[in-house]
């Protein structure tokens, strides 16, 4: 099977590592033929070419793995790939949140596959779990860890009593964040991931049209706090669905430290969801990683290879967003002269003075009065607290 890859940085560079490393049969059958760099980087390896059409035009190529990241021109370059017959494979999450229907329909007119394994969960076998859970159940809520650079951050803040940017340099010098952690610390690198997997399991493509709140302005006494009410804070993402309705939220999120969530260190994912038969189950491992993320990409070629179909998707399904679905408890910390904003709210007045603690709020409320409270105290932080009847 001979394999085009369109960009050769971290993770392309993986997939090449892998291909040409082959110590298995299956692997032994796969030969990358193109690498696609751009105009004006050396050509350090003789197959490596800065022409897209040289790779769509050679009827010899199977498989166009797509590791550029992200809109443009990762979104034109796939549906000119899918266009030509060639198969593809991506690890792109925002190029795959955003256009996983289009690209689904093309690759069907087309008579070939789009897999996208790697977009989620690094490593971790996610979007192949999820689907073969949905051949049997309906999936109706998923929750978890998606982002390791988040994690890595929030369990270091907390085992050794850091602040976040001693951290998050931290995380930078053994690249788990880049130089620029937005991504990663404000909830967008999450948001991604959740709309895929809740476009999956519902069948409807999910637009990104709900709450995300990050943990930016989160500090050393915020955690520490945490830690005095027996809880540690996690980057949750979270979606449920009810008939025809459903929710979807990015937040901390609080959980009581002998829980798994609470307990998963590191730069590791820890992924649930929950079907009506199968109960929950939870995927752990590495979301991210030159070689983690490669080897998912590398499965998907193998799939492909072997004939293996995954689960066929339409996203015709219509589907309405609901605000009511969520209500939690959070604990807020903003500058007293802001509280008047959340009187309205039930809260705990004997609550310590630093921080509010407030009751049965709609998710979607809470996000919108802490926009207008971040407007005023650019440093305030909440976190809502998990609430196991959620699970049962």
């Amino acid at each position: 099977m001979n394999i085009a890859i369109l960009g050769f940085g971290t993770i392309g560079s993986g997939v090449y590592e892998i291909i040409e490393h082959a110590t298995t049969p299956e692997t032994k059958a796969l030969h990358v033929t193109h690498i696609l760099i751009r105009k004006g980087k050396p050509k350090t390896l003789p197959y490596m070419c800065d022409d897209i059409e040289t790779i769509l035009n050679d009827p010899a190529l199977d498989v166009v793995v797509e590791t550029m990241g992200g809109l443009e021109p990762a979104h034109t370059y796939i549906l000119q790939a899918l266009q030509a017959g060639k198969h593809v494979v991506t690890a792109n999450k925002a190029v795959v949140a955003a256009y996983v229907k289009e690209f689904h329909e093309c690759a069907s007119e087309n008579d070939v596959n789009f897999y996208y394994e790697a977009s989620t969960g690094g490593g971790i076998p996610w979007i192949q779990g999820l689907e073969k859970a949905l051949r049997i159940d309906q999936v109706n809520r998923i929750h978890g860890i998606f982002n390791g650079t988040s994690n890595f951050i929030l369990d270091h803040m907390q085992r050794y009593q850091a602040t976040f940017d001693e951290v998050l340099k931290e995380a930078q010098h053994l690249g788990y964040a880049e130089a620029d952690p937005s991504a990663d610390i404000d909830g967008f690198d999450i948001c991604n991931k959740l709309r895929i997997s809740a476009s999956i399991a519902y069948d409807y493509h999910v637009p990104d049209n709900f709450p995300v709140f990050g943990i930016r302005t989160i500090t050393k006494e915020d955690v520490q706090y945490f830690k005095s009410l027996g809880m540690a804070v996690r980057l949750i993402a979270k979606t449920k669905r009810q008939e025809d309705t459903y929710s979807c939220v990015v937040e901390p999120i609080l959980f009581k430290e002998n829980q798994l969530e609470a307990n998963t260190m590191d730069n590791y994912n820890l992924i649930t969801l929950h079907g009506d038969t199968i109960g929950d189950l939870k995927f752990f491992g590495q979301g991210a990683g030159k070689l983690a993320t490669a080897n998912a990409v590398v499965q998907d070629i193998l799939d492909i290879l072997e004939g293996k179909a995954h689960r066929v998707l339409h996203f015709q399904k219509e589907m309405q967003y609901d605000t009511t679905l969520c209500n939690r408890d959070y604990i807020v910390r903003c500058d007293k002269s802001l509280r008047p904003m959340l009187h309205h709210l039930s809260y705990d007045s004997s609550t310590f003075d630093k921080y509010l603690h407030v009751k049965n709020v709609e998710v979607a409320h809470m996000h919108e009065l802490m926009k207008e409270i971040l407007k005023h105290d650019a440093t305030a932080f909440m976190a809502s607290i998990h609430d196991h009847r959620e699970e049962l």
